[in-house]
């Protein structure tokens, strides 16, 4: 699977962005078992989950993000989405796209809030 992320850029804190991971290569019955996750990485800092979304549906949300952040698919698209909302200075990171069950990573796009 190949993930491609994009969306990232440079917003003011309480703005918005939405960040989109295409899966190429992937044929559409198979995306629709993946799960599929969100993650970011700020300087100095280790790579922590952000939200992840199941075949079925479901989505799981860090604390951190959880009423800011929102985690969305579209499978006959073959796309994860990231709504990120209020966005605030602690925001700021890489983000990447995974596929869990394949550990196929994106990218990464960058997320810079400023204050």
């Amino acid at each position: 699977v190949q993930l491609q992320a994009s969306g990232g850029g440079l917003v003011q804190a309480g703005g918005s962005l939405r960040l989109s991971c295409a899966a190429s290569r992937s044929i559409l019955s198979v995306f629709w078992g993946f799960t599929l996750g969100w993650y970011r990485q700020a300087p100095g800092k280790e790579r922590e989950l952000v939200a992840d979304i199941s075949d079925s549906g479901t989505a799981n949300v860090a604390d951190s993000v959880k009423g800011r952040f929102t985690i969305s698919r579209d499978n006959g698209k073959r796309r994860t989405y990231l709504q990120m909302n209020n966005l605030k200075p602690e925001d700021t990171a890489v983000y990447y796209c995974r596929e869990i069950t394949t550990d196929s990573w994106g990218q990464g796009t960058q997320v810079t809030v400023s204050s």
